[in-house]
């Protein structure tokens, strides 16, 4: 298990339990105690968590890891979403999409596949895509404005509105973290869920990518309602009795 990989378990437990001893850490993730020290101190020098005697407990930013810190998380999953995702994109489009780990497995299949002499347009707020893809001479990068979020790498705020009210989007894929059929789609941060609203809301079909790890489940902050999403690709995992309560809800449903 790599230090990311190790980080990740921390911090989801931490999310699930409160407070995590070193002994119950160590236990969980079959390293040693001074292991599990060290990285708890050095989580805890990122402003991850609290150190504590003897342990260590949450704080609020450990239920919204960096963006570094979630791509160890079910990676063959997001890769074939983003497969199954990009055959939704005619050549020359212009695609939007928003910050996350799965979006961004997304646009990097999207840039692979692209035709070189047509190309494609990609619009977003996420600075980590936006860098990564800029390279590619045949993609054509927009950024919208706004404040850089730290631990997700999209820009937000009012600023994002000035580029979105002026771009018309073929197809939008939408990273969230939790969708339901009856809530709909919803953020943890209110700021990214705003902004992700305003980008869908320029989309003629809007598609949502998420691993069956987030699929029936709400968050905080609500991007929009099931009504306004036409796909959700998501993984084989997905019961079936799930994916027909989406179905109903006249929602397609693939599972990659």
């Amino acid at each position: 298990m790599s230090r990311y990989e190790r980080w990740n378990a921390i911090l989801e437990l931490l999310s699930q339990e409160g407070r995590l001893s070193v002994e119950r850490a160590a236990e969980a993730l079959a390293v040693s105690t001074a292991t599990v020290r060290r990285d708890f101190d050095q989580l805890a020098q990122q402003q991850m968590l609290m150190r504590t005697r003897g342990g260590a407990v949450a704080q609020s930013v450990s239920y919204d890891l960096p963006l570094r810190y979630k791509t160890a998380r079910r990676t063959g999953e997001k890769q074939r979403i983003a497969r199954a995702a990009a055959e939704l994109v005619k050549p020359g489009a212009v695609v939007g999409v928003n910050g996350g780990t799965t979006t961004s497995e997304v646009a990097r299949e999207l840039a692979l596949r692209a035709d070189p002499e047509t190309g494609f347009t990609l619009v977003t707020n996420a600075l980590n895509i936006a860098a990564e893809l800029t390279v590619r001479r045949h993609v054509k990068i927009v950024v919208t404005g706004g404040v850089a979020r730290p631990q997700s790498y999209e820009l937000i705020g009012p600023l994002a509105s000035g580029v979105l009210e002026r771009v018309s989007l073929d197809i939008a894929f939408l990273g969230v973290d939790a969708i339901d059929p009856e809530a709909g789609a919803s953020a943890r941060h209110e700021g990214e869920a705003e902004v992700n609203n305003l980008l869908i809301g320029r989309a003629a079909r809007v598609v949502v990518v998420a691993d069956a790890s987030k699929v029936g489940r709400r968050a905080f902050a609500r991007i929009c309602p099931i009504g306004a999403v036409d796909v959700l690709v998501t993984d084989e995992s997905l019961p079936g009795e799930a994916a027909a309560r989406f179905a109903e809800a006249g929602v397609e449903v693939i599972r990659a």
